[in-house]
């Protein structure tokens, strides 16, 4: 250090940028996600705390039209402890959510009346284009340049939404302003392992449960909007589900899964063809060994599949990408660009001596 006046002044300290937290909370059919991020890099966020357990709160149903007392119980469980992550956090932004289930429900009202009461949280039942487009944003950053076309597709456990997405005009940064068509089925792997059940399913019943869903798609409209664009090398499929996610993790080997060996994943046609044949072909005790299905999927799994075979045969695919983000990944992404987060800190990292 030189002597004189400046020897053993402090250099000037980085300017450290203040840590700013947005919340994201999707309660589906199945499952009770959420998620606590900070934005970092323009389009990114890190995550700072998550949480995800199955509650299967459309259980039965599809046969009765309401919330069953236990599916409720198991919900309002998960949603206690969301609500026990979130106290105390200064957030700039939060959003929670409830989709099908609560769509459908006849008591989906009363139920929402309860959470609120016991775990102070205020969910908002969203509209089926409203998932969708939440679908697309959570997938963005997985889109590349290289890509025309593709057909995005959220298997849920009560509905599943698709939108075409058409890049070759003029590109923005927003996928969901590409969407050219969508469609949200009235079906998920709930409702359709209940109807076909899921235990013990047969190739028979499995094709019989892909043609429900192609009858669904034959009645979609707008259904034919990427013709131009599905037969070249820059179209493909994107997934975002428990049943691709599982495919992804089957098809690797995996012991335990790995999210960030799943998340982007691509599959060719052929190792898709071969993961849902294999699956078949398994009992359901083999379903529920293996590491990446579960005691909880094994019932379910199979129902995904027929889904995610009727959308493969409607728009054949060379690849698929797999995703392990959705809801909650678009929720933060709308709030955070709502609030230009990425655009201050870009001034203030340009402010830095």
């Amino acid at each position: 250090v030189p002597a004189g006046p400046a020897a053993g002044r402090r250099a000037p300290a980085a300017r450290r940028l203040p840590e700013t937290l947005y919340a994201a909370l999707d309660l589906g059919t199945n499952n009770c996600r959420l998620l606590v991020a900070t934005p970092s890099r323009p389009g990114r966020f890190r995550v700072v705390d998550a949480f995800s357990r199955i509650v299967r709160l459309g259980e039965g149903l599809s046969a009765t039209g309401r919330l069953s007392p236990a599916a409720m119980d198991r919900a309002l469980e998960a949603l206690a402890i969301c609500a026990e992550k979130l106290s105390g956090l200064r957030l700039a932004g939060v959003r929670t959510i409830a989709t099908e289930a609560c769509r459908a429900a006849r008591n989906g009202e009363d139920f929402l009346g309860r959470v609120r009461r016991e775990t102070g949280l205020t969910l908002e039942v969203i509209d089926r284009h409203t998932e969708a487009r939440l679908a697309v944003a959570g997938c963005s950053s997985l889109v590349t340049r290289e890509t025309d076309g593709l057909v995005l597709f959220d298997i849920g456990g009560g509905s599943s939404e698709i939108a075409l997405i058409d890049l070759t005009r003029h590109r923005t940064p927003r996928l969901a302003d590409h969407i050219v068509s969508w469609t949200s089925l009235p079906v998920g792997v709930v409702s359709l392992a209940e109807r076909f059940g899921g235990r013990t399913v047969t190739r028979e019943t499995f094709e019989a449960m892909v043609a429900e869903v192609t009858a669904m798609l034959a009645r979609f409209e707008g259904r034919g909007r990427l013709s131009h664009l599905a037969s070249t090398a820059r179209f493909h499929l994107l997934g975002t589900s428990g049943t691709v996610t599982t495919l992804a993790g089957v098809h690797l080997g995996l012991r335990r899964y790995d999210r960030r060996r799943v998340d982007g994943l691509w599959m060719e046609r052929e190792s898709v063809d071969r993961m849902i044949d294999t699956i078949l072909g398994w009992s359901f005790d083999e379903r529920k060994a293996n590491p990446c299905i579960g005691a909880e999927r094994a019932d379910l799994v199979l129902a995904g599949c027929a889904i995610l075979e009727a959308i493969r045969r409607h728009w054949p695919a060379e690849r698929l990408r797999v995703a392990d983000r959705g809801l909650r990944e678009g929720m933060l992404n709308e709030m955070m660009a709502r609030d230009g987060v990425w655009r201050r800190r870009r001034r203030l990292a340009g402010c830095r001596p």
